[in-house]
C-alpha cells in the first residue's frame, strides 16, 4: 500500500503542556487552558489574530454539561470572529483536523488545543458511555476492567507476562523524571491488583491537564520555527465498536494507520505511544514492529500523566519537541480513543537535516 504524499508541507512549529496534576479544584477549564495558549503563542510571536484556523478537543462528558468546550473559548478569545472548530474526542484528532485545513490552502497556520479534567467524577464509569449502548454499555464494565481483560489476553497468548509489564511501568516512571511537566516522575512500586492481572502500576493516573500545538505551513513553519517538526504523514483507522469480534492482543487499526502515514518507509528513532496500559505498549509495539532500538516514550507517556482528551495530543507535542530540540530526526507518535486501543491515530514527523 502506497501512502499518500500531500502536496504541501505542514509542521508542528510549537508546544506547550501545562503541569499534569491529581486534581485543579482551583482552576476553571478556561484556567487551566489560558497559560498553555500564552506560551505556545509566546514560543512564535504570534498573536491570536494571527492564526487562521482554531481547533480544540475535549469531552462534554468529563465537565458535566453540554457544549462545555465553548466555555474554553473565552481562553482564545473569540472576537473579532475567528474561524474555530471542536472534536470530541483526543486533540489529536483536532491536529488531524487543522492538518487538512492547512493542507487544502485554506489557512497558513492554526492553533490546536485540548484538555480534561478527570478529578471531579469517576474517569472510569464516565468512559463506559464510549461503549455499545445496546450490549455492552449496559454492564457498566470500566475502562481498567477493559484493559485487563485486554492484558490477560497477552498473558493466555503468551505475548508478555506481569515481570514485563512492571518493566514498562519502571522504564516509563523513570523516563519520567527528565518530564517537568509529568504527575508520576520516577520510580515507584506496582501496588496490588487493581483488576487483575494489572496493578497500579499497570495503570495510567487519573489527573487534569492541557496542552496546546501550533501548526504552520511551508515557509510560514520555517520563519516561526528553527527546526520545524514536519508532519510526513499521518492517518487515522477505527477498529469494530463490539469488543467481542475483535482480537485484543492486536491492533490491525493501528498498523494500517502507520502503513498509510508512511511509518514504515524508512527507520524511526523515537515513538511516544498513547498507551494508557502497560499491556497496550505491548500491543502498540507489535503492530508497530517495535524493536528495543527504537526510544519509547522518552517523555514517560501516559504512564507519566495522563489527561484524557489531551494525552494523544500531547504525544504528537512530546514527539515535535524533541525534533525541535535536535533530539530526534524522524519520530512516530500515536494516539488513541476507546476502550482497548479502539481508534488510532499515527503521524509521523520528521526535521530537516541538520546543517553542519
Amino acid at each position: 500500500m502506497t501512502p499518500h504524499r500531500p502536496d504541501r508541507e505542514v509542521a508542528i512549529v510549537a508546544f506547550a503542556q501545562s503541569d499534569h496534576r491529581r486534581r485543579t479544584d482551583d482552576l476553571s477549564e478556561v484556567e487551566m487552558v489560558m497559560p498553555v495558549l500564552h506560551e505556545v503563542l509566546r514560543q512564535t510571536g504570534l498573536k491570536t489574530s494571527d492564526i487562521g484556523f482554531t481547533c480544540s478537543g475535549s469531552s462534554d462528558y468529563l465537565a458535566g454539561r453540554a457544549f462545555s468546550f465553548t466555555m474554553a473559548l473565552d481562553g482564545v478569545g473569540a472576537w473579532p470572529p475567528i474561524s474555530e472548530s471542536h472534536v470530541e474526542t483526543d486533540g489529536a484528532w483536532a491536529l488531524y483536523e487543522a492538518w487538512v485545513k492547512l493542507l487544502t490552502g485554506e489557512a497558513d497556520t492554526a492553533l490546536v488545543y485540548s484538555y480534561g479534567k478527570a478529578s471531579p467524577g469517576s474517569v472510569r464509569d464516565v468512559l463506559t458511555r464510549q461503549l455499545d449502548p445496546y450490549y455492552l454499555a449496559p454492564l457498566w464494565p470500566d475502562s481498567v476492567a477493559l484493559a485487563a481483560l485486554q492484558a490477560q489476553a497477552l498473558l493466555d497468548a503468551g505475548a508478555t507476562d506481569e515481570p514485563a509489564l512492571a518493566a514498562i511501568a519502571a522504564r516509563s516512571r523513570q523516563d519520567a523524571a527528565d518530564n517537568p511537566h509529568a504527575q508520576l516522575p520516577g520510580a515507584r512500586p506496582q501496588g496490588e491488583y487493581l483488576v487483575q492481572p494489572l496493578r497500579t502500576g499497570d495503570c495510567p493516573p487519573i489527573g487534569d491537564g492541557a496542552a496546546a500545538v501550533i501548526l504552520a505551513a511551508g515557509d510560514r513553519a520555517r520563519e516561526l520555527c528553527s527546526r520545524p517538526a514536519w508532519i510526513r504523514g499521518m492517518d487515522h483507522r477505527i477498529e469494530a465498536h463490539s469488543l467481542g469480534v475483535r482480537d485484543l492482543t492486536d491492533s490491525p487499526s493501528t498498523r494500517l494507520a502507520a502503513e498509510r502515514a508512511g511509518a514504515f518507509e524508512a527507520p524511526v528513532d523515537t515513538v511516544e505511544l498513547h498507551a494508557p496500559f502497560t499491556s497496550q505498549e505491548v500491543v502498540l509495539r507489535r503492530a508497530l514492529d517495535l524493536d528495543e532500538s527504537v526510544r519509547v516514550n522518552p517523555s514517560g507517556g501516559a504512564l507519566a500523566a495522563n489527561p484524557v482528551m489531551a494525552a494523544g495530543l500531547i504525544r504528537l507535542g512530546e514527539a515535535a519537541a524533541r525534533i525541535h530540540r535536535g533530539d530526534s530526526d524522524r519520530a512516530l507518535a500515536h494516539a488513541t480513543s476507546g476502550p482497548c486501543l479502539q481508534q488510532n491515530l499515527v503521524a509521523v514527523l520528521e526535521g530537516e537535516p541538520h546543517v553542519r
